[in-house]
């Protein structure tokens, strides 16, 4: 199968079919570049700013730097306050596509295809999955469970020859994918594309502590735990000494405010923020309070290297396996 012609390559006219996920706290504009350069795209969290402001004069930058497609990950719940201005100013700058997660797409969806901006769409099964599509999503993302951060309940083998059957948008696989050969089958399920997060982590453009990026390579598949703990939705993390002190669940009181309908909305937005800060702590300095988001597929990642060294080595790795 040649890249350049699966979906999602000819949507974004790019080279291969591959998004380089949005990573809250290591994307940046850097990688952006290194990714657009290496003929796939990336997109950042809206969140890695920490105010409009921030985000606007970043976008103005990345459309100078960036010779290809941009995005931008939204959360569009309640738990995100900045969410309406975000989207303003996704629409008034402009960006190739805006990738929605954890809650409902449907203004995102009409305000971006007002400015001609594609909207791709985290699920997680096939209810959610039709009803973006008939809010008009453009693209699903399905989130499955090797996925790193926020990661579904199917595997792959499972989610993708679903969300096929049932929706008629393309299905972009997120979750479990550091080797061409994991890309080839994965595009023979009938992906339409790749969301790859984990293995551009440790990538020298990436915007973390160097112990992060080494804990990619020095931790497998098998130190991979799914923690409540930081945002109240599942999570995966790294098993550090911490993590492990810590535990993963939340205390029953943390489960009691969580199901209160009137304390939901704001124990969930606390919980967020809460575990937002611990992230970014550990991610850009080494701290005995360590944790750090990634999926299992860095049982793949063996160094430190330069994101257009690792798209490389996926091409060579797919073509290899043809």
């Amino acid at each position: 199968m040649d890249l350049s012609k699966v979906k999602l390559a000819q949507m974004l006219n790019i080279e291969m079919p591959i998004i380089m996920a949005p990573m809250f706290l290591v994307s940046n504009v850097a990688m952006l570049k290194s990714a657009a350069e290496s003929g796939i795209t990336g997109a950042i969290p809206a969140l890695n700013f920490r105010t409009v402001e921030e985000l606007k004069s970043a976008l103005v930058e990345m459309k100078a730097d960036v010779k290809g497609p941009i995005g931008i990950n939204l959360i569009v719940n309640k738990s995100n306050f900045l969410y309406k201005e975000q989207l303003e100013v996704l629409c008034e700058v402009g960006v190739d596509y805006i990738i929605t997660s954890l809650g409902s797409p449907e203004e995102t969806i009409k305000k971006a295809h007002q400015h001609g901006i594609k909207v791709f769409c985290d699920v997680t099964d096939v209810k959610y999955a039709k009803k973006v599509e008939a809010l008009g999503a453009d693209a699903l993302i399905a989130v499955n469970r090797e996925a790193g951060g926020h990661a579904g309940n199917l595997s792959y083998k499972e989610l993708i020859p679903l969300l096929k059957e049932n929706c008629s948008i393309p299905v972009i696989s997120a979750g479990g994918v550091a080797t061409g050969q994991q890309m080839k089958e994965i595009l023979e399920l009938g992906a339409d594309g790749l969301s790859m997060g984990s293995v551009f982590i440790a990538s020298d453009e990436a915007g973390v502590s160097d112990e992060y990026k080494q804990a990619i390579v020095d931790y497998g598949a098998e130190d991979i735990v799914m923690t409540t703990k930081l945002s109240g939705t599942p999570c995966t993390v790294i098993k550090t000494p911490y993590v492990e002190k810590i535990g993963t669940q939340q205390n029953w009181l943390e489960r009691l405010l969580n199901k209160n309908k009137k304390l939901k909305k704001w124990f969930k937005a606390f919980t967020f923020y809460k575990g937002m800060k611990k992230l970014r702590s550990a991610a850009f300095s080494a701290t005995y309070k360590t944790v750090w988001c990634a999926g299992p597929s860095i049982e793949y990642v063996k160094k430190i290297e330069p994101i257009t060294a690792i798209v490389n080595r996926l091409k060579e790795e797919y073509n290899a396996a043809r």
